[in-house]
């Protein structure tokens, strides 16, 4: 049994659910036993043993000085760590654990990305959500209802991507929704007390905070939507408030935002798409190609519009209309970003201020950031932009305020203040008579040292004589060895060194007390004037946070500006109806990289709305994948509210943009490439409405032919006669472009390519109608297959093309399709032989299984027991072979 200090480092721990514990012994904070062996393995630090009880223990320890960026390290690699402080009590004193530092409570991270603490409260078919960000004091929570609540919550959830999710007690027991969220955003899950998340208990956490404005934000229409959002909310304020770390001051304010006004888009659709990595982990991803912001908030505001479109159209509009001025004036712009490039992240120093973590530097670069405001709005006082939203978001602040905020830190504080705040040099002598006479006395005593060297060689004879300081032997006489038998007799002696010996006098000594209390004072004094200030800053958060916020919206609004000029991009109309029409699109993405071939889309133009579904054929490697998502990010830029890549674009916002553009075997999950397709394929056939963008690149190729082609055909079907949706399918199964003829919202495009001779030249451009040619054996000998292989691929081919068709099934038919297909060889002896024509009607237990398939309601039949029904059903076509 551990004893003594080992001993109540495990009883503390034990008292804690945190992963580590830091102990305070003396000038140092210290790790043992396992805790000591992560910490040692993780930062690279030494370990050592300690012997207790007769056990030996690990140990490893960081300076008290040094512990925050050890204790960020820590925690942004995921560990929960409690610290815990030497406490004085009566001659002695205790340690106690007066806080846990956890992902999503961590102020002072290293990144400038948001660090959202979740927590997530399933009551019945009601989910409420609640995010917030310690350090910018952003704090929002939601409520999603109905059977789809938990993964709809997946969704937001993917929005976020919390640093720390706490689920409430249904959630922490749903094991699929746990698996999800680790496979998708893998926070720190971490399950906290029950009570929090009690709806009286909740109310009166959010009432603490916020007073009885809670009441107002808190959805009157729906009290009961409204309070498991705040159930959700109050936990995570009950969460902040138990584990000490200090901000809740810095959370002045609680949104409650609604998800039906965002564009859904699920994980699946967020990573297809690349908005903020791409999928390879090279190149570069929409958010790093459009963002031009100078600040760390307008980094994360571009970040949070990117993943969180909107169907608002008012905020569409004024976002729209500030973009388009700030384009047309290059020189206004210019200066605002120039002056933007100077400023702070004024809602992480409101948190730091709050936390007392701020240091002198910090509230310098409040002060400067501050006074960037009149001339910000100086430069948006042209003619165009005078009545624009860009200035808008200026005028409305509290310039008063914040001016007398600044011009206090401006007399407050020297230019360049050292690092540390408690050794003076922080603040200006004006600033407070009682610092300015210290200093003018310490100033008065060290300028007697100034001259003392030169009046001791005076008074002594002794030429070789020097005066100085360190932290060892304080102020001393420094002599050459060779001199020192012309030392005077009240010369002292404290150290010897090889060639020189070092001596103190009592005027020295009473000079020297004098100066370090002088200097004790004034540091004592500026620590205190110090907090006093960095206080008045914190007062002042919710006045930092909102022109934060709104410096960091005229950043994001000047970066899209900025790309919008340099790349032409041009302003969207967002359309009262469903139209999708685009001029000369273009991939906002690609056409960085290669010359691009711009393409036009033509979708629900309305005239009977016969073309809301696209079957987009065209060669391998032609750029078909490449003009459905671009026509996605061009309806996603729009409903952020930013220009777009085209020559002109007309876009009807959509409720939802859902893809499905491949898949990776996830064997570690169970799930193999066409499981992921199905169960994408599914989400999509559940989820989206007839006001939703769909975006499908291939379909059913995870699987045998046929078995592909009737999946395919299928969903087709179901897309056009029961969902509705505005939708793009690219496809290699040319059978599909039979459906043209039969449902009368289905057009065929394909992608040009124009063949000469054995060579094939791919145009890149989408033209009408379909093709029957994927030249698939033109991109294999591309990609360097051996001669012989594609010439026999050849001959394989040709003998393939038999006649092949299946009858559509459209919106008032319910009969069966029927197939005749022919395309059946034999490899045996090296050549193909045509084998008999098959049956147009399937044999008998064929026939079961398509009556099966016909019976089967897709939309109420859960996507796990589809997949086992299609396998089963696969099982018995294996068997009848």
């Amino acid at each position: 049994m551990a004893e003594g200090i080992v001993g109540e480092f495990f009883a503390l721990k034990e008292a804690t659910q945190a992963d580590l514990l830091a102990m305070q012994m003396g000038d140092f904070y210290e790790f043992f036993g396992e805790d000591a062996e992560i910490v040692g393995e993780t930062l690279d630090l030494k370990v050592s043993k300690r012997s207790s009880g007769g056990e030996q223990y690990s140990m490893a320890g960081v300076p008290i000085a040094e512990l925050a960026p050890y204790l960020n390290a820590l925690v942004e690699r995921g560990f929960r760590v409690a610290v815990a402080d030497q406490q004085p009590e009566g001659d002695g004193f205790v340690r106690r654990i007066d806080r846990v530092v956890t992902p999503g409570t961590l102020v002072d991270p290293t990144g400038a990305s948001a660090r959202y603490l979740a927590t997530a409260l399933q009551d019945g078919e009601e989910v409420g959500l609640a995010f917030l960000d310690v350090t910018t004091g952003e704090f929002q929570m939601a409520a999603l209802t109905g059977p789809d609540a938990p993964e709809q919550a997946l969704t937001e959830l993917y929005r976020f991507t919390p640093t720390e999710l706490l689920p409430g007690p249904a959630l922490r027991e749903d094991e699929s929704f746990l698996r999800a969220v680790r496979d998708r955003i893998d926070p720190t899950i971490t399950e906290f007390d029950v009570e929090a998340f009690a709806p009286g208990r909740a109310r009166h956490t959010l009432r603490e905070q916020f007073g009885e404005a809670i009441e107002e934000i808190q959805p009157a229409a729906d009290p009961q939507t409204g309070e498991v959002a705040g159930r959700a909310a109050g936990a995570a304020l009950d969460y902040l408030e138990r584990t000490g770390v200090g901000v809740l001051a810095s959370v002045t304010r609680l949104g409650a935002y609604d998800p039906e006004t965002q564009v859904t888009m699920d994980a699946t659709t967020q990573r297809n798409l690349e908005l903020v990595e791409t999928m390879t982990g090279g190149g570069q991803s929409v958010l790093e190609t459009v963002d031009h912001t100078r600040t760390a908030a307008g980094a994360r505001l571009l970040r949070a519009w990117l993943t969180r479109p909107l169907q608002r159209r008012g905020e569409l509009d004024r976002r729209q209309r500030a973009i388009d001025a700030l384009s047309a004036e290059a020189l206004a712009r210019d200066r605002v970003r120039e002056l933007l490039g100077e400023a702070a992240d004024l809602e992480r120093i409101a948190s730091k201020a709050v936390n007392e973590t701020a240091d002198a530097a910090v509230l310098v670069r409040c002060q400067e950031t501050l006074a960037l405001l009149p001339a910000l709005v100086s430069a948006l006082d042209t003619e165009r932009l005078q009545q624009s939203p860009a200035r808008a978001l200026l005028t409305e602040l509290d310039h008063e305020r914040a001016a007398a905020l600044a011009e206090t830190l401006e007399t407050a504080l020297v230019e360049d203040p050292p690092a540390t705040v408690r050794e003076g040099g922080l603040l200006r002598p004006a600033y407070d008579a009682e610092l300015a006479e210290l200093i003018e006395q310490h100033e008065e005593a060290v300028g007697w040292l100034e001259g003392l060297a030169e009046r001791e060689q005076e008074a002594t004879g002794i030429g070789r004589l020097s005066v100085d300081r360190n932290t060892t032997d304080g102020y001393y006489i420094q002599i050459s060895k060779r001199q020192t038998d012309d030392v005077p007799a009240h010369y002292e002696g404290i150290k010897t060194l090889k060639n020189a010996e070092r001596y103190v006098t009592p005027a020295l000594r009473e000079r020297e007390r004098e100066i370090l209390r002088l200097e004790e004072a004034r540091n004592e004094l500026e620590y205190e004037l110090f907090t006093e200030l960095r206080a008045q800053v914190a007062q002042a958060a919710a006045l930092l946070q909102t022109i934060g916020r709104a410096v960091a919206e005229l950043d994001t609004l000047c970066g899209l500006a900025t790309h919008a000029v340099e790349q032409n991009w041009v302003r969207p109309t967002l359309s009262t109806d469903e139209r999708l029409q685009i001029e000369a699109g273009r991939h906002p993405v690609v056409e960085q990289t290669v010359e691009f071939v711009p393409n036009d889309l033509s979708v629900a133009t309305g005239a009977g709305d016969e073309r809301r579904f696209l079957l987009v054929t065209g060669p391998n490697m032609s750029g078909k994948s490449t003009y459905m998502r671009q026509a996605a990010l061009i309806v996603l830029l729009a409903q952020i509210g930013s220009f777009v890549p085209a020559r002109a674009a007309v876009v009807g916002m959509v409720d939802g943009i859902y893809t499905r553009v491949g898949a990776l075997d996830e064997l570690a999950q169970g799930r193999s490439t066409f499981m992921v397709e199905m169960q994408e394929l599914s989400n999509i056939l559940h989820d989206a409405t007839e006001d939703s963008l769909v975006i499908l690149d291939e379909v059913g190729r995870g699987t045998a032919t046929y078995d592909g082609i009737s999946i395919a055909w299928a969903a087709t079907e179901y897309l056009h006669n029961q969902v509705g949706a505005k939708t793009l399918f690219a496809t290699h199964y040319h059978e599909l472009t039979a459906l043209a003829a039969e449902l009368p919202r289905v057009q065929n495009v394909h992608v040009a390519a124009e063949e000469q001779g054995d060579s094939v030249t791919f145009l890149r451009s989408v033209v009408e109608g379909a093709t029957d040619r994927s030249y698939g054996i033109h991109v294999a000998e591309l990609a360097g297959v051996p001669d012989p292989v594609t010439m026999r691929a050849s001959e394989v081919l040709e003998r393939l093309r038999d006649e092949q068709a299946i009858e559509a099934k459209g919106s008032g038919d319910q009969g069966q399709p029927t197939r005749s297909v022919q395309a059946v060889f034999d490899l045996g002896g090296g050549g193909v032989e045509k084998r008999e024509e098959r049956s147009a009607r399937p044999d008998p237990a064929v026939e079961a299984v398509l009556d099966e398939l016909q019976g089967l309601d897709v939309a109420e039949t859960r996507p796990v027991e589809l997949l086992g029904q299609v396998e089963e059903w696969q099982r018995r076509l294996e068997e009848e072979r």
